[in-house]
């Protein structure tokens, strides 16, 4: 357990039946003594039997200071030297202010055979035994001083059972090519020098069970060799004495009793047999994994790698814990011998070997003045009453309060440090760069003539197809006249290459006999829409049969393709959404053949009445940046007659954590990202429904909720590079490759860790909490909440009621209002005063002005008032509460600041203690406690006046006397 030795005084007084014991304190001059995880034994004398024992009562005067203050007590085992007899006073409960009950104060009635036996109690004994002893690698640090199997061995058997562990790994490997089931072709990921698959998590879990057996072979055969004799050095005469106070203890009856608790166990040259014996592995399991891993290739390497770390850490995490509570459930169950305590054998069995080794010497010696074990007079009584139990109380919950927070604070520094560096191993800096450039380049925007931007009839769009957009994706000749080499597939940049070629595809729709009144047109063509789109195929020209004869991309041209034949995907435009099929052409060739079919598309009208969209899609690879670009351009083509161009540069790249420290950062971050978790599983537990009110719970699970989608989105990016990857590997990248998919699952990974950092950021908010103005505007609103939401309902309304009168009054008159949402973003514009009113008056000298002053009177002028009036009056009720009630954050706050001074030498520590002690005293101070105090100190004076008078009066006696008999 945390913090659960201590350094306060301990003291305790034990009863029998016959008599008890002084106040007793425990100590030891040679040791620091209730360490976390100890064992401590001491010796007792008595004047005289105090028959069999009833209860301890036990306490401490929590003297530690801080956490070493308190103590988690589990059982205390008092044996008698005379007749060996052990009692038992279990407790398992803490002698802490501030834990459980908050006593430090404990009376412990010995334990019958039903506590003995409970399963609670021996279940915790054996879990500590296995955990401290039966887990091979964490009782390397944890092992218990007093058993015989040493580090040595324990790091030796390690080092075996992780040679034999690569051994066998890489033997299944072996046998996996073998019956060829290890393919390259498993689905999965590279990260550094490993390659993550299911099958090799697998892989290293089955080979942690073979290695089971063989570690515990050679861990039993350690652990029963016994100690070389000449080792054994002579007993202390302390421990001696054991035997020599049991007269009727003879060596037939001890040797007897050794024959009966003794186990198979091997002499001591055994240990060179196991050392040789480890050695043995260790070096076939080298050789063998030599040999064989020369033979493998890359990929094995990876795979037989990241197998072994599944191997090592399944055996630490997952199969030594698992046999630890297998073996101790099953012990708690079946074998129930209360008496076993195997870490205490050394202090309370009879028949325990006591040996030292070389470098090992007794600690204690009798001495009457040094030794623990001596005489001890009378001890003084220190416990503390209740009002400084309450005083002690309340200064350790603040200490506790303290460092919680400057430990969330710093936990919390270092999340965010982590975020931020896994957010950024995410971007490229090079992205504006590089869409800013396309831009420039592909749209023809650095010029005035041919710019995509400004086109707006089918011409302009053909002539900058012709002449512009053809010439800029395919490399031309350098600007001395040299032809480009080594540039295939390269655009005119000169850096940037195309992956397979770019697509143009039109959508278009069914035209229909006219609806009007008036008979002046009899074909119409309305807006696109999925259910008015043209499916059906054409020959050259939008006709259904021809006899001239075109090139096979001219004729494609005119055939509709489906989205899962082109991989395409719906796409959003402004006006309208568009399907991911259409007629397709196909930018392959040479650069004369592309003009020539462009040349003849637009002979043959391939973009005419009927188009309402063009798109064209093709994807660029960098590798000076190490960035892809997915580029769309789409035309829309409105029913009005008019052209709408769009353009979109998606920049990402596929590369996964380019650097180490990247890598290990993000996994940092997903540690901090569990630990979280399992801290708000503890508060719901906790806090139950109550969590739920709480505003920053909201933000930690929108924080936990959007990692754990990022680590899914990731890995999907990571199967989705895998997959270009191959497909680059099999084509040569001369094949057509959409990247809309890969930019969507970039969008949304850059959405969701973008919002993690968000909220990371305004998380940080909530350490503002000690802050008196911060708390003031928090509180604010949260008085005024009610009132807020009554307003915001009329504000609504009247808000809503201006966005139509806008709306349908100058729909046609400005841009502004051409749609509901612009009308929206015009009228916040008003609320804020940003707006240039002269577009309004430019319209209309009546109608637009006074709209305009309308709204300005009723929103401006009247609501948002309304808001101030209400924030203004909530404000002042809070601000009067907070001068009469000072707030608990801003209580830690105070005690925090002076402890800093006190850190820094600023202020004293007895000034701190002194007012926190005059504020504990004027609200838990109750004088009545102090009345048996007060009697004793007055009975004790009235002693002393008597006896002085009385010392007086026989000194005045003996004066006197010897006058008188001389009168006489």
């Amino acid at each position: 357990r945390k913090d659960a030795g201590t350094k306060s005084k301990v003291q305790f007084i034990v009863t029998g039946e016959h008599n008890q014991t002084k106040v007793r304190t425990f100590s030891d001059p040679k040791r620091k003594i209730f360490q976390r995880d100890g064992i401590d034994a001491f010796i007792m004398t008595v004047p005289k039997s105090l028959g069999s024992l009833n209860y301890i009562h036990i306490w401490h005067d929590n003297s530690g200071g801080g956490s070493a203050s308190s103590w988690f007590l589990k059982y205390i085992i008092v044996c008698d030297l005379q007749t060996l007899e052990k009692s038992y006073f279990i407790c398992q409960q803490w002698l802490a202010v501030e834990e459980d009950d908050g006593r430090i104060d404990r009376v412990l009635p010995i334990a019958g055979e039903f506590q003995k036996h409970e399963f609670s109690y021996l279940l915790s004994k054996r879990v500590y035994h296995n955990i401290s002893e039966g887990h091979l690698w964490f009782s390397i640090l944890a092992r218990p001083p007093s058993f015989e199997f040493t580090r040595v061995q324990r790091c030796t058997s390690c080092f075996t059972l992780l040679f034999i562990s690569m051994l066998l790994n890489i033997l299944y490997y072996d046998q996996l090519a073998t019956i060829k089931l290890l393919g390259t072709n498993a689905t999965g990921f590279s990260i550094g020098p490993f390659y993550i698959t299911l099958e090799q998590i697998e892989i290293g879990f089955i080979v942690e069970l073979l290695t089971l057996i063989p570690s515990l072979l050679l861990v039993a055969f350690f652990r029963r060799i016994r100690l070389r004799p000449s080792h054994q050095q002579q007993v202390h005469s302390l421990y001696e004495s054991r035997f020599k106070i049991k007269p009727h203890a003879t060596l037939n009856t001890m040797v007897k009793d050794d024959k009966k608790k003794s186990k198979l166990t091997f002499p001591w040259w055994c240990i060179f047999i196991a050392y040789s014996l480890s050695f043995l592995l260790a070096a076939v399991s080298i050789f063998f994994i030599t040999v064989r891993g020369i033979e493998f290739g890359d990929l094995e390497t990876q795979k037989w790698l990241t197998s072994l770390i599944s191997s090592f850490f399944s055996s630490i995490l997952l199969i030594q814990p698992m046999k630890i509570l297998l073996m101790s459930v099953l012990c708690a169950c079946f074998v129930r011998n209360s008496d076993v305590d195997k870490e205490a054998a050394e202090y309370l069995d009879d028949n325990f070997n006591i040996n030292l080794n070389n470098d090992e010497e007794y600690l204690h010696f009798i001495e009457y003045y040094n030794s623990p074990f001596s005489h001890r007079h009378y001890t003084n009584i220190s416990r503390l009453d209740k009002s400084e139990l309450v005083l002690v109380r309340y200064q350790r919950l603040q200490e506790m309060k303290m460092w919680k927070i400057i430990r969330e604070i710093l936990i919390y520094l270092c999340f965010l440090c982590a975020l931020n560096i896994f957010v950024y191993s995410n971007t490229n800096s090079n992205g504006f760069d590089q869409t800013n450039h396309l831009r420039k380049f592909i749209l023809n925007s650095r010029q005035i003539n041919q710019d995509y931007t400004k086109i707006s009839t089918i011409n302009e769009y053909w002539n900058w197809l012709e002449d512009s957009f053809v010439s800029n994706i395919h490399a031309q000749q350098w600007y001395n006249g040299d032809i480009p080499r080594n540039l295939n597939g390269f655009i005119n940049d000169k850096t940037n290459r195309m992956i397979g070629w770019a697509i143009i595809r039109q959508l278009r729709i069914k035209s229909h006999p006219c609806q009007t009144k008036q008979n002046l047109f009899s074909i119409c063509e309305d807006d696109y829409s999925f259910s008015n789109e043209e499916k059906h195929s054409f020959e050259p020209g939008w006709i259904n049969q021809t006899t001239q004869v075109y090139s096979p991309s001219i004729q494609q041209a005119f055939k509709y393709q489906d989205g899962n034949q082109l991989d395409s995907y719906v796409y959003l435009g402004k006006f309208g959404r568009y399907s991911a099929g259409g007629y397709v052409y196909e930018f392959r060739g040479r650069l004369i053949d592309l003009q020539s079919n462009l040349s003849k598309l637009h002979q043959l009208k391939w973009i005419d009445s009927q188009t309402r969209a063009v798109i064209i899609q093709f994807s660029l690879y960098n590798p000076n940046a190490n960035l892809f670009t997915s580029i769309t351009l789409l035309m829309e083509f409105l029913s009005t007659g008019s052209l709408y161009p769009q353009s979109r540069f998606d920049p990402f790249s596929f590369q996964i954590f380019p650097s180490i420290s990247q890598l290990i950062c993000s996994i940092i971050y997903m540690i901090f990202i569990i630990y979280m978790m399992i801290k708000q599983i503890q508060s719901i537990f906790h806090l139950k429904m109550k969590y739920f009110y709480r505003f920053w719970s909201y933000i930690d699970i929108i924080i936990i909720v959007c990692s754990w989608v990022s680590v899914g989105i990731y890995v999907w990016k990571c199967y989705e590079s895998a997959r270009i990857d191959n497909l680059f590997k099999e084509t040569n990248g001369y094949v057509y490759v959409n990247l809309e998919f890969e930019v969507y699952i970039n969008d949304l990974l850059t959405c969701f860790i973008s919002l993690c950092c968000f909220f990371g950021w305004i998380k940080l908010l909530r350490f503002c909490r000690f802050n008196r103005r911060f708390v003031l505007f928090i509180e604010t609103f949260q008085h005024a909440k009610e009132e807020l939401i009554s307003f915001s309902f009329m504000f609504s309304i009247v808000f809503i009621s201006f966005i139509c009168l806008f709306y349908f009054v100058f729909i046609s008159k400005l841009s502004t209002c051409s749609s509901l949402l612009t009308t929206a973003e015009m009228l916040l514009q008003m609320t804020l005063m940003k707006f240039n009113g002269f577009e309004l008056i430019d319209v209309s000298s009546f109608l637009e002005p006074f709209c305009f002053g309308l709204f300005i009177f009723l929103v401006v002028f009247i609501c948002l008032n309304m808001f101030t009036a209400i924030m203004i009056h909530s404000f002042r009720f809070v601000h009067n509460n907070a001068k009469q009630n000072q707030h608990k954050d801003e209580q830690i706050f105070t005690y925090m600041f002076n402890k800093f001074r006190y850190w820094i030498g600023k202020q004293s520590g007895l000034k701190i203690s002194e007012e926190q002690n005059e504020e504990i005293h004027i609200k838990y101070y109750d004088p009545i406690e102090q009345f048996p105090n007060k009697i004793d100190q007055l009975l004790a004076a009235l002693n002393r006046i008597y006896m002085n008078q009385q010392r007086y009066k026989t000194k005045k006696e003996r004066v006197i006397s010897p006058s008188l008999v001389n009168l006489h």
